[in-house]
């Protein structure tokens, strides 16, 4: 656990350091977004990797925190820290909420996934139809740079706000690797069956990795809305979340430390070359998650992170 603590506060260091001598837009943009994404798949791998839930719909939860901060500030005229609050406290009652539903019935495996899925779909037609969410229209957020508004002149705060989050979540999953309750999360993922003969609680165990997991993707919806003052349904409860917070795990290494962070800057330099490489064909980053996708499946099936153990 020390390790772990020192590598999480080293890792931080580095970043606080590296921001505050960086000056140029473009590389505290790219900083910005690997982190973001950094904390997508982080997100994912706590249901995902350590509890062995696979879900193609945590744009769900993304969304909800995302919805729930901008209705909060823009109609309520609530404050942005407690917007933030509330954005992470929405997104896990809805995390709360399925996977009460879903691990009642027992549901696991593909048919979770595709009940995750739906439930995004559903919050998406939703966020469409109502009123006070803008409908297919959006909603945006006014442009009051301050830190109270949590909207910053440099890209410098924001990089400092992503990590704040990241760090977070890295403790967390510090936490599952060497605490009673990880070992149970673990088990129950390795064996649902046997996890049950000595006592250990599927149901619950589950139900708290999906909530803290939900209430982390609530986080980073409220930060995308926040950077860039804008959503719609499409954006936060379309596919392309899920698929970037998923990818990003498996990549890097499901149920580990460091995977998510490793697999989301990989994938984010990836993404970043075939955009200036092929800007004219959309899409193709796309295509690009896939392969690597396909060929970490294959070749490296402990991810990046547990290639040297594999």
């Amino acid at each position: 656990m020390k390790r772990d603590l020192l590598g999480i506060a080293l890792f931080a260091a580095a970043v606080v350091a590296v921001t505050a001598f960086v000056s140029s837009g473009v590389w505290l943009n790219a900083m910005m977004m690997t982190l973001y994404a950094a904390l997508l798949a982080l997100a994912w791998n706590v249901a995902g990797g350590f509890g062995g839930q696979f879900s193609f719909g945590h744009a769900l939860f993304f969304g909800t925190g995302a919805y729930a901060s901008a209705v909060a500030q823009v109609n309520g005229g609530m404050n942005a820290w407690l917007a933030l609050a509330l954005a992470v406290a929405a997104a896990a009652l809805v995390g709360l909420g399925v996977g009460a539903a879903t691990f009642r019935y027992g549901l696991k495996g593909s048919y979770f996934a595709l009940v995750t899925l739906a439930f995004a779909e559903v919050f998406r037609i939703l966020a469409v139809s109502a009123g006070f969410t803008g409908g297919g229209v959006g909603m945006m957020l006014p442009l009051k740079e301050s830190f109270a508004n949590l909207q910053f002149a440099s890209r410098k705060g924001s990089v400092g706000l992503v990590l704040a989050f990241v760090v977070a979540a890295l403790l967390v999953a510090a936490w599952l690797r060497h605490s009673r309750y990880g070992a149970q999360l673990q088990a129950v993922r390795d064996n649902e069956d046997a996890a049950r003969a000595v006592g250990v609680d599927p149901w619950r165990t589950k139900l708290v990795a999906l909530t803290i997991s939900a209430a982390f993707m609530g986080a980073a919806g409220a930060f995308y809305l926040q950077v860039f003052q804008y959503i719609d349904p499409g954006i936060v409860f379309g596919p392309q979340v899920s698929v970037e917070a998923l990818v990003g795990a498996i990549v890097g290494g499901l149920g580990t430390l460091w995977g998510p962070v490793l697999g989301a800057a990989v994938l984010h330099l990836l993404a970043e070359a075939t955009r200036n490489l092929f800007g004219q064909l959309p899409g193709l980053n796309m295509v690009i998650y896939g392969i690597v996708l396909v060929l970490i499946v294959m070749f490296m099936p402990r991810g990046l992170a547990g290639w040297r153990r594999g």
